[in-house]
Formats: C-alpha cells, sequence, structure tokens
C-alpha cells in the first residue's frame, strides 16, 4: 500500500464511511421495525453520526427512534428518541442523538431498524448512518 495516497486506503482504515442508507423513507404509519436499514458496509462497525435529510414535507412533528432490533426494545437503542424538529423540506437536516451505549458500543448487526413512534401522513425522508468500519 502506498502510504501517501488517500486512494490506498479501504473502509477499515479511513474514518466515517456510509454504513446504512435508505432514501425516500416512509414516515406515514407507527410501528416497530416501520423501516429496515441494511448495513452495506463492514461486519463489525462504530456508529458515528445518523443523519435525517430530504425530506418531502414538512415532517418536524414526527418522532423515530435508531434500534438494532425489529422488536422495539428500546434497550437496543443506537440513537436517542428523537422529534425530528428541524427537518421541514429538502434543504434541511438533523442529525440523531446517539445513545449513551452507541459511544462504546461495536456493532455487528446486518440491519439497524427506525421505529416511527409519531407518524406526519404522506411524509418521506432520507436515512444515512456514518461510522467507521472494523471489520470489513
Amino acid at each position: 500500500m502506498n502510504s501517501n495516497r488517500v486512494g490506498s486506503l479501504l473502509p477499515d482504515s479511513f474514518g466515517n464511511f456510509s454504513i446504512c442508507k435508505a432514501e425516500a423513507v416512509s414516515v406515514a404509519s407507527t410501528g416497530n421495525a416501520a423501516i429496515t436499514l441494511p448495513v452495506l458496509a463492514g461486519t463489525s462497525y462504530i456508529v458515528r453520526r445518523i443523519t435525517i435529510a430530504n425530506a418531502n414535507q414538512t415532517i418536524n412533528t414526527a418522532n423515530v427512534v435508531i434500534l438494532t432490533s425489529s422488536d422495539g426494545n428500546a434497550s437496543n437503542a443506537v440513537s436517542n428518541v428523537s422529534v425530528l424538529s428541524n427537518v421541514t423540506s429538502t434543504s434541511t437536516y438533523q442529525d440523531l442523538g446517539l445513545a449513551s451505549a452507541t459511544a462504546t458500543t461495536v456493532y455487528s448487526a446486518k440491519a439497524l431498524y427506525v421505529k416511527v413512534n409519531t407518524a406526519v401522513s404522506g411524509g418521506t425522508c432520507d436515512i444515512q448512518v456514518f461510522g467507521d468500519i472494523v471489520t470489513p
């Protein structure tokens, strides 16, 4: 490997890659595992940031949480339960606060799940999870 080139670095040796991404995700109905975010990079990873953006309309009353299980169990939370108060159009975004356990956890779940606690009729958004790849 030529160590003076960023192009030589792979996800497991260079931080903040997109781990999961879903576009035009509906927040129009409540429920556990309302949305599944398949993990696209790495078999183990550290979550650093979760961004909600590109809403098709104001979804500032939607309330969501990101989990490692599809059963809605709060002990499996990756993010804090969050009202998307800043997400009002295609040009606004909000980074979700991470759950306290996320600061020290290396995850290996094959997917993350979005639980919608409060829905917004007709609302959609893009969700992207960024982090560090521990094991490719």
